[in-house]
């Protein structure tokens, strides 16, 4: 008597192709995840925004820099005067720097953080006109008109798109230079002009030893 044959073992069903709705699903789930890094990772970087009136800074996040004492440490070593401007309240100033001017001279930088986030720099300087705007530019630039400001004519330049560069002799010395640069508005850099003009004056390091 033959044996009775019994079916081969079968192994586990392929598995089945995702529904159209288990896929869409978990591609939402996929994007929401990339989502929330982008999130996570733009939420930490708030220092800079960008608005239609220029780049902004937040305050908060930015250093605060002793101005006066950093300007007359840098006038012990000037071979011209250098003025301490006399901002308006809620102003501070965020960095100072020295350095030399291409083509010559020395040129003094201090920058400023209006309340409203609005970044100005104030550079004095003993080099040329042109000499020191390319150097704070980076390269040479057009003049394009003339302001007054603070009793004093201002020479305007600026590339197409970028930010103003205006340049002034100073009233108490033809040699020095002062320059105002940044995303500050109009009525900032007027502000920054007088603060300057009223600002205590320290004579250059020779006239001090």
């Amino acid at each position: 008597m033959s044996a009775d044959p019994s079916p081969a073992p079968q192994g586990p069903p392929p598995p089945g192709k995702p529904s159209r709705g288990s896929l869409r699903a978990r591609d939402m789930l996929m994007c929401l995840a990339v989502l929330l890094v982008i999130v996570a990772v733009g939420g930490g970087v708030r220092s800079c925004s960008f608005a239609p009136g220029g780049p902004t800074v937040d305050p908060n996040s930015a250093p605060t820099v002793d101005a006066a004492a950093r300007l007359a440490e840098f006038a012990r070593a000037s071979e011209f005067p250098l003025r301490v401007p006399a901002v308006p309240q809620g102003w501070r100033s965020n960095s100072t720097d020295r350095s030399p001017v291409d083509g010559g001279g020395t040129a003094v930088r201090v920058g400023y953080l209006t309340p409203e986030g609005k970044y100005l720099r104030l550079v004095q300087s003993d080099g040329g006109e042109e000499a020191l705007v390319a150097t704070e530019a980076g390269g040479p630039v057009a003049g394009t008109g003339v302001t007054d400001a603070a009793g004093l004519r201002w020479v305007t330049y600026q590339k197409e798109g970028g930010e103003p560069f205006r340049v002034t002799t100073a009233p108490d010395d033809p040699q020095v230079r002062w320059l105002v640069t940044g995303s500050g508005t109009d009525a900032d850099f007027a502000a920054l002009a007088r603060a300057t003009v009223a600002g205590q004056a320290l004579p250059a390091g020779a006239e001090q030893n």
